[in-house]
């Protein structure tokens, strides 16, 4: 494995694999090559984001041998399967969020990892954006006090129709595993695991989520909230609050947005407003940035996304989703069925 100039593999030809290379490209990082399963697809995804070779199937992808490290940018139902072709090829993994189906399926994909001593991380790209990386420094400087609540909102009216993944439970629909994952993950990154979940929402009769209201207890007598639905639009800010003030994040806090801090005042007294660099792009060459430094380092994992967390976090939507799953009334007007037998990259 080289750990400098590395060059990566993108495991799947979709929207997401799309942005992804886009913002490797303009922080000039290195892209080998993609995959599908499709081989005119992939020769048109390159031809389109300027990648060198394309390949017909994912194996072949991480078996190049001018891949070090591959993301994957499958639906998340494929994700463990996919990630594990690329670990027993010994090749460094960034795995698009949700991390996998399921908690289960996660414990096995790390344990793999682990036994074959292959780098792998989630790309909960939020935490690797400078905001994040600034709001990590305001906390530990003890900037708002004892940290005491996180509250998070992210919604968004998504694709629900017959042809979308969104609302296919086959394809991992559903507004936690998209959405309310940035929330949860915020909350076990910044409070750490939670002792209790209580859960409420919305779904199909299709069995997909639509919508979250997630309380969380963590130590210490912290507290996190999640709010999230895909069938509807919505505020998508959040906030972090200590016993001497808060920082309030921009909307879309999710995607690097700046954020305020107020004193503990009534009312709140403005003391500091962040704004991030601009940078080339949505922001995903962080977390790629962040997969190269560890494979130089020789990290075994990042320390920023440890995959004890991922796993836990998993372990927490898998609750939620069955207690949202379990006490939800069908959401009317709720899209049909969906087609079955579809091939995704």
């Amino acid at each position: 494995m080289r750990t400098h100039d590395v060059q990566w593999g993108i495991l799947g030809a979709g929207k997401i694999a799309r942005v992804f290379a886009a913002d490797l490209a303009a922080a000039g990082l290195r892209v080998a090559a993609v995959g599908a399963r499709d081989p005119g697809r992939a020769a048109r995804f390159a031809r389109e984001t300027g990648i060198g070779r394309s390949h017909g199937s994912y194996e072949a992808l991480v078996t190049d041998p001018d891949v070090d490290a591959v993301y994957v940018a499958t639906p998340q139902p494929f994700h463990a399967e996919h990630a594990l072709l690329a670990i027993e090829a010994g090749r460094a993994v960034l795995v698009e969020k949700s991390f996998t189906a399921d908690a289960p399926e996660a414990a096995r994909l790390v344990a793999s990892a682990r036994s074959r001593s292959v780098f792998l991380m989630e790309a909960m790209w939020t935490r690797f954006l400078p905001a994040f990386a600034e709001l990590r420094a305001e906390l530990a400087r003890g900037s708002v006090g004892e940290l005491r609540s996180v509250v998070t909102h992210h919604f968004q009216r998504l694709d629900d129709s017959p042809t979308g993944r969104h609302y296919d439970p086959a394809l991992g629909g559903g507004a936690v595993a998209d959405l309310g994952v940035y929330g949860i993950s915020c909350a076990f990154h910044l409070l750490g695991a939670p002792h209790r979940i209580t859960a409420t929402g919305s779904a199909t009769t299709d069995g997909v989520d639509t919508s979250a209201s997630v309380q969380m207890r963590h130590d210490g007598g912290t507290s996190s909230t999640t709010l999230t639905g895909m069938n509807t639009p919505g505020p998508n800010s959040a906030a972090v609050i200590g016993t001497e003030g808060w920082i309030e994040l921009h909307p879309y806090w999710f995607a690097g947005t700046g954020f305020t801090r107020y004193d503990a005042g009534r009312p709140g007294r403005l003391l500091r407003r962040y704004d991030p660099p601009r940078t080339a792009g949505r922001g995903l060459h962080f977390q790629a940035l962040e997969v190269e430094r560890c494979l130089r380092e020789g990290m075994p994992e990042s320390p920023l996304a440890p995959l004890d967390e991922s796993v836990a976090v998993m372990r927490a939507l898998d609750e939620i989703r069955a207690a949202v799953l379990g006490g939800a009334e069908p959401v009317p007007g709720a899209a049909p069925t969906r087609p079955t037998g579809r091939r995704w990259d």
